[in-house]
């Protein structure tokens, strides 16, 4: 019997499935109720939350919950169109406004999430016959930017400056114009870019760096101003991208640069002109947490200090953000791992490839403002207890 082309779809997704099953690689959605300070409930269990990027829990606070029921109530739910159409709601200029003198820029366009921006800046400004450097470890959708860019695109290793000048001294001069890329703070692992050094090379190159701050606004930096400003001095980042859904607390993406280049962005950038804009509530909720943030500058400084904590109770580094990897090698050691940790009522998500390479599976544990230390404490001999005895074995 011939099969129909909806039967072989089917036989080629259950393959796929059944592959990535054997790997333990496949991925399910779990329903997940997120509550005030870390609180998560799953299957009717109360856990304590150690894997959300909400470090500043402000998709929880009063203040930005009222914005956004305030803003819904006024202009209503949606924005009705593209911003370059009839979307543009007057919120997205004081939103921009608040991020530019955040991030000491001149501008500051808004996107419906971070993925997008990354998908509409890097093609913006780059194309065939242009040049792209990015840390091996920068995040999907900056590559995923360069890529469509057109661009050719070489590869350095992470956060090595000795690397990334070999390769601009090899390849720069071909080129007409030249990106480097990188994440702030690498939202796997934790650590920062060097971007004081890294916007020194790029600039001795004719080289633009773009920075995309996801984990990094609201949480490092004098501030919490972002990776740019984490020296004694902020560092000369032409192109300061990052997200509103982690620290923010409310949803979209944003780069922070010169006017004439969010001028360019706004008219080119094809995620913006062809994307609805964001609902006036998340706008006006982005807007009250910046706000929040700006006047209680000693909480945005909470989530690294509870980061700290845990790793001083393992003998662990101390951290450069809310991000602690705990690399376990074996998706099925971390699924484990991670099972054994619900199970004592701590959420904490096994971390497997392709998101991090091969062999890297990892516990990936992030830190928020409102963390309980008596549960940072107790979640500690946890892992020092049932979790690190086993690693050191294998």
């Amino acid at each position: 019997m011939v099969k129909t082309a909806a039967q072989t779809l089917d036989d080629f997704a259950q393959a796929k499935l059944e592959a990535l099953e054997a790997q333990a690689l496949r991925r399910r959605l779990i329903e997940t109720d997120r509550r005030e300070g870390a609180i998560a409930f799953r299957d009717g269990r109360r856990l304590v939350s150690f894997c959300c990027n909400d470090y500043l829990n402000l998709s929880q606070n009063e203040e930005v919950k009222r914005a956004a029921i305030e803003a819904t109530g006024k202009y209503g739910v949606g924005s009705g169109a593209s911003r370059l159409v009839s979307g543009n709601h007057p919120l997205f200029r004081t939103l921009e406004t608040r991020l530019a003198d955040l991030k000491q820029a001149e501008d500051c366009v808004v996107f419906g999430s971070g993925y997008m921006a990354n998908m509409g800046i890097v093609p913006t400004l780059m194309r065939e016959g242009d040049l792209i450097l990015a840390d091996e470890l920068s995040h999907a959708c900056l590559l995923s930017g360069s890529k469509l860019s057109g661009a050719r695109i070489e590869i350095f290793r992470h956060n090595d400056m000795a690397h990334l000048r070999a390769l601009l001294d090899a390849h720069r001069n071909a080129a007409q114009h030249c990106l480097v890329v990188t994440d702030g703070i690498f939202s796997m692992d934790g650590d920062a870019a060097p971007v004081e050094e890294m916007a020194e090379i790029a600039a001795q190159h004719n080289a633009w760096l773009m920075t995309d701050d996801a984990h990094g606004i609201g949480v490092v930096g004098h501030e919490g101003r972002g990776s740019s400003f984490m020296g004694a001095t902020k560092a000369a980042v032409p192109l300061q991208m990052g997200t509103l859904s982690k620290a923010v607390g409310a949803y979209g993406g944003y780069l922070c640069a010169s006017k004439a280049v969010c001028d360019l962005v706004r008219t080119r950038a094809r995620t913006l002109i062809y994307s609805t804009g964001l609902p006036p509530a998340t706008a006006a909720a982005a807007i009250a947490a910046l706000d929040f943030m700006r006047t209680n500058p000693d909480y945005c400084r909470r989530p690294v200090e509870k980061a700290k904590a845990f790793t001083r109770a393992l003998g662990l580094p101390d951290p450069e953000s809310p991000i602690v990897p705990l690399i376990l090698g074996d998706a099925e050691v971390t699924l484990a791992a991670s099972a054994m940790l619900e199970k004592e009522g701590y959420l904490v998500t096994g971390i497997r490839p392709p998101t991090v390479p091969a062999g890297t599976a990892r516990l990936r544990f992030t830190f928020t403002a409102e963390h309980d230390d008596a549960d940072i404490a107790r979640l500690a001999t946890l892992v020092r207890e049932r979790i690190l005895p086993r690693r050191a074995a294998e």
